[in-house]
């Protein structure tokens, strides 16, 4: 069953994954500098920040990918063909899904490589 194109359509779902990655991204540095600087000191293992840089990012992907599944849902709206470029509601609809998807699956990659400090930094 296909939904219907709504007619009060926004641009907020489009910034919602590169959201979440910046959030990430300052979350898991904020994390790893306040414990090297005030928890366990400079020559000391980061394996508590580390911890929490993997929760960061599976919660971060989780809600990337939520937010990418919606935008596959709004580009699989109604019969259209690519490029979504008629000036219709259906295909800006469609256009601002399929952009939606696109930026979900950059911002997911973000995410994997700001993810990257869990395996090659053992020490503060």
């Amino acid at each position: 069953m296909r939904e219907t194109v709504n007619k009060q359509e926004t641009l907020w779902l489009l910034a919602f994954s590169p959201a979440i990655w910046a959030i990430h991204f300052l979350l898991s540095y904020a994390t790893a500098s306040v414990w090297c600087a005030k928890i366990s000191g400079r020559d000391n293992p980061i394996d508590g920040a580390l911890l929490a840089i993997l929760v960061y990012t599976v919660l971060a992907l989780a809600g990337i990918f939520v937010v990418g599944w919606l935008g596959y849902r709004r580009h699989r709206i109604g019969n259209g063909n690519l490029p979504h470029d008629d000036d219709t509601p259906e295909d800006r609809t469609r256009f601002l899904g399929f952009a939606t998807l696109l930026l979900s699956g950059l911002s997911a990659v973000a995410t994997t490589f700001s993810a990257f400090v869990l395996f090659f930094f053992r020490r503060c």
